[in-house]
């Protein structure tokens, strides 16, 4: 479980977060939903830890996150899996050297128990064999599975994830989607999904936070987002075809 309580941040006078609050569950897929400068980038990037914000809590359990000490933080951060905009994968690193990464940086493992965790994380997302290839060698769709396979190399209780479907196709999309809900509840992960595309709203969204101009403006499931009432939130979700189609059926 995550939980933010009255979040404050502020940039040159002006709030792009404004007493936000909210809990994330265990075991299911969160998404922070929002249009371009609503501030649900800084409330992810917050609860990462990439951000400090100005007031207010973030809480990791039992553990008060934004009030650790820098080495306390490291600790959570080893339970932290990061799915980032883009994949964000090294180019001059192969797909093993990638998923090898946060291992070297957070682990004592020896070189065979790393390998193993490669190879299984590769397995689990589905591009077994790639190992020695490099980002300009896959598709899209894989670079995003190779940065999947490294967010959960430490075996995180918790996956924040940045637009997983930014620069997919909507067929890609929701195959990875697909994967970050099956990997959350195989794992039981806290996941955290911050994302702008109403398919993956429609398709993983256990519990929907809609942020809007800073503040936490809605939240419920999938199933009460077609019925609310909410003018702010109906203007993004009917944006979609998709979501009209299927609130007139």
């Amino acid at each position: 479980m995550i939980e933010v309580k009255n979040l404050y941040k502020s940039y040159d006078g002006e709030f792009v977060l404004n007493d936000v609050s909210a809990r994330f569950e265990q075991g299911k897929c969160n998404l922070i939903i929002g249009r371009s400068g609503s501030g649900k980038t800084v409330l992810l990037k917050s609860i990462a830890g990439l951000l400090e914000v100005d007031e207010g809590e973030i809480w990791y359990n039992d553990h008060k996150f934004s009030h650790l000490d820098t080495n306390a933080k490291q600790h959570i951060r080893k339970e932290m899996g990061v799915l980032f905009q883009g994949a964000a994968l090294f180019d001059s690193l192969t797909v093993e050297e990638n998923v090898l990464f946060p291992l070297d940086m957070l682990t004592s493992q020896n070189k065979k128990e790393k390998l193993d965790r490669i190879n299984f994380c590769l397995e689990r997302v589905k591009v077994s064999g790639s190992n020695s290839l490099y980002p300009a060698e896959l598709s899209g769709g894989m670079r995003k599975r190779v940065a999947i396979a490294r967010a959960i190399a430490l075996n995180p209780r918790y996956l924040l994830c940045d637009e997983p479907n930014s620069g997919l196709d909507p067929e890609t999309g929701i195959v990875i989607d697909n994967l970050i809900r099956e990997l959350t509840e195989e794992f039981n992960m806290t996941t955290i999904v911050n994302s702008h595309d109403m398919n993956s709203v429609l398709e993983i969204g256990d519990k929907i936070i809609f942020i809007y101009q800073g503040c936490k403006c809605w939240e419920g499931t999938r199933q009460e987002i077609l019925q609310t009432n909410n003018e702010a939130l109906n203007n993004f979700v009917f944006a979609t075809n998709m979501a009209k189609q299927i609130k007139n059926q």
